[in-house]
């Protein structure tokens, strides 16, 4: 891929920046961060072809100006790493790394648990108090974490989701629990420290990523317990319909990533206003013939429809990762 250096997304400046400063500082910097942020910025670095030396100019002179603009007087060292980490890997993904250098969040047990297979993360806290599993659960990323939570006994998974939705902040000694059973699993030693994690976002994000089959008995389960919890979450959760909230310029991002196959499944079962926004950010010939290929496609099972909704999510997720569309929630502006 040839880099543009109007086009470049946050990870391919980051990538060209760290390339620029060479193996020994780069390697440094990847220590500091989490398995996600490293397999995004490595692809980014393995990816970059011919980079010309104004894209590199460009990249160092975004970054110098940067970091004249923040370092100047009243501006204190913790505002200006909070900048730097924003600009190179976005908001999202810098948080978390934000987090761990300047709040002191950073437990080994936990980051270690964020580089095992999600198999292996369940084997290890199946038999942990379901309390213990909900902090676990709502320190990893969503989509690990609900990948985890498919491979838990499914008489768990809806008291879990509670758990986390419920979860405001983790007193030391709850995380000093948390801290020796990883210890006893990781052989891993950490400090305990106060973390705010958990909330209806957390379990809202999670539930984006758990398969449609076990997503209504998840929730359904949620709502038996705390039927009022169970819809603040189902409001922040970001679903198929969501789509018509994200701007024109997004959609058409989306649609240049995803197959007409799978399009014309998950529009089987989408509103009309979805299906016209999707129509409008087409050229009018693929509107038509999008519009022909919905009326001649024949009855679908719903776990096909659904598969194919879940699939343009990821892909939409996979996008705002990158910086490229702004997914807005139903309940707000959460930013997945």
């Amino acid at each position: 891929m040839a880099a543009d250096s109007l086009k470049l997304s946050g990870a391919e400046r980051a990538a060209i920046l760290m390339m620029s400063l060479g193996e020994v500082p780069a390697a440094d910097i990847l220590r500091h961060m989490g398995p996600k942020e490293v397999q995004k910025i490595g692809t980014a670095m393995a990816s970059l072809e011919r980079v010309t030396r104004g894209d590199i100019d460009h990249v160092l002179g975004e970054f110098l100006s940067l970091v004249e603009d923040q370092t100047s007087l009243g501006i204190g060292a913790d505002d200006y790493v909070r900048s730097v980490l924003r600009s190179a890997l976005g908001d999202e993904k810098a948080e978390g790394l934000i987090d761990r250098i300047l709040l002191g969040r950073n437990s080994k047990g936990l980051e270690a648990l964020k580089w095992l297979d999600p198999r292996a993360i369940a084997e290890m806290i199946r038999n942990e108090h379901p309390q213990i599993v909900a902090i676990v659960l709502s320190h990893l990323d969503p989509d690990q974490s609900a990948e985890t939570l498919s491979y838990l006994p499914d008489r768990m998974q809806s008291d879990i989701i509670l758990r986390i939705a419920t979860l405001d902040g983790v007193q030391p000694a709850a995380l000093q629990e948390l801290d020796e059973i990883l210890e006893r699993q990781l052989s891993g030693k950490s400090t305990a420290k106060s973390s705010m994690i958990g909330g209806v976002q957390t379990a809202a994000n999670i539930m984006n990523f758990i398969d449609s089959s076990k997503e209504t008995v998840v929730m359904e389960g949620v709502m038996q317990v705390d039927e009022d919890l169970g819809e603040r979450i189902q409001e922040l959760m970001f679903v198929f319909a969501s789509l018509v909230d994200v701007d024109d310029r997004g959609i058409q991002t989306l649609l240049r990533e995803i197959s007409t196959e799978s399009l014309v499944l998950a529009l089987k079962g989408a509103e009309d206003e979805l299906k016209d926004k999707i129509f409008r950010n087409m050229s009018k010939r693929a509107a038509e013939m999008l519009r022909e290929d919905l009326e001649t496609k024949g009855p679908v099972r719903v776990s096909d429809v659904e598969g194919a909704q879940k699939e343009i999510l990821s892909v939409a997720r996979r996008l705002a990762d990158n910086g490229e569309i702004v997914l807005g929630g139903k309940g707000g502006e959460a930013m997945l």
